[in-house]
């Protein structure tokens, strides 16, 4: 993050997890905005952490999230079809200079898109992430209101910022979207030391993290994964998440995202944009494999996909959305894998059947595949 410690604003470098998180964000927000607005008349983007806009001391300078929200919308194919609805961003950054910075691009980013459609509004908050969802929410509450379909991207440094109680409350909505960073590798340090406790207690929302220091390694690391992971299931009453972990060049792992949600949809499109920032399939980045395309696959291995379907239908003939619902729901594939990468393949080897279907290898809705029973 940049700092404000001098007159003149000191923006940090872009290192390759940055440019990665704000690829994932880009493409998730590209298929999120049409869904969301086919179906909702009002939609809130909101940038809790949202810095001062752009990154880099010299040229080339980078947009930060909040400026990659709007361009993502501005310049989506479907805009003109979304038009109906009411997209209100709402940016907060605390820090008074990185707030100014961001209120000059927002501006200038006006000025180049003359006239300024009227269904996009903008608000700029300089407040804690505490105190502006807790005035916001009591101001709803108090009108007896229900907070719009709402996009929260919450992405501090640290661990002291973002309570569970508070996103708890912010994602009490059966249309609330969560996007966390979650300081693993801070976390995964200080869970034992017994200095910061109390952030620690606040950040899980319980005090089950202290199991974490009688482990070393792996099992430590995974164990506050693992913890963050159920309270937000348990706490904010996602029933589905996906984590993404980011690495330094040196091999560390710094932070990983949660992406939470209620709707399978919203699952698949963000696993596709997982997929699509890191083809290796194990829903991480690591900076010194960056702009190394060569080490990766361009083809999806979908063996794991084939085994975990044929143990999972054995003997069964089910729709092809029973095993599309099954896939974004119970496996790291998306929806994209399914057809022509399994299902296709699986037929031609003589391991499914379809016996409604008009065309060998094509699967529309309500085509029925059929299973061969478990070997015993």
């Amino acid at each position: 993050m940049p700092t404000s410690r001098s007159a003149e604003l000191q923006l940090w470098d872009r290192p390759p997890h940055t440019a990665a998180k704000h690829s994932l964000l880009r493409a998730y927000l590209g298929a999120w905005f049409p869904i969301i607005a086919k179906y909702n008349r009002r939609v809130i983007y909101y940038d809790a952490f949202a810095g001062p806009g752009e990154y880099g001391n010299g040229n080339p300078r980078y947009p930060g999230s909040p400026i990659i929200a709007l361009d993502t919308l501005l310049g989506h194919d479907y805009r003109p079809n979304m038009s109906g609805t009411e997209f209100l961003f709402l940016f907060n950054e605390k820090d008074p200079a990185c707030g100014a910075n961001l209120a000059r691009l927002v501006a200038e980013m006006k000025a180049k898109h003359t006239p300024w459609p009227a269904n996009v509004k903008i608000g700029i908050e300089n407040k804690t992430f505490i105190e502006v969802t807790g005035e916001m929410l009591d101001d709803l509450d108090g009108r007896n209101a229900r907070l719009a379909p709402t996009f929260a991207f919450v992405d501090p440094v640290g661990v002291k910022a973002t309570p569970m109680s508070t996103l708890a409350r912010l994602t009490n909505y059966p249309k609330g979207e969560l996007l966390v960073y979650f300081a693993h590798e801070a976390v995964t340090r200080f869970c034992g030391a017994g200095n910061i406790d109390q952030a620690l207690t606040d950040l899980f929302g319980t005090d089950e993290y202290k199991g974490a220091s009688l482990l070393q390694g792996v099992q430590r690391s995974q164990y506050v994964h693992d913890l963050y992971k159920r309270q937000l299931h348990a706490m904010c009453k996602f029933p589905y998440n996906q984590s993404f972990a980011m690495y330094d060049r040196r091999g560390k792992r710094l932070y990983d995202l949660f992406y939470c949600t209620r709707e399978l949809i919203g699952l698949d499109r963000m696993k596709g944009a997982m997929w699509k920032v890191a083809p290796s399939g194990d829903f991480s980045f690591r900076d010194r494999l960056a702009n190394q395309d060569v080490l990766f696959s361009q083809i999806v291995d979908t063996t794991p996909l084939r085994k975990h379907l044929l143990a999972q239908f054995a003997g069964q003939a089910v729709t092809i959305e029973s095993i599309v619902d099954n896939v974004m729901a119970a496996t790291p594939y998306a929806s994209s894998h399914v057809k022509r990468a399994t299902l296709r393949p699986m037929q031609n080897d003589g391991l499914i059947t379809s016996p409604n279907q008009v065309r060998k290898g094509f699967s529309p809705d309500g085509t029925i595949v059929v299973f061969p029973a478990a070997r015993p």
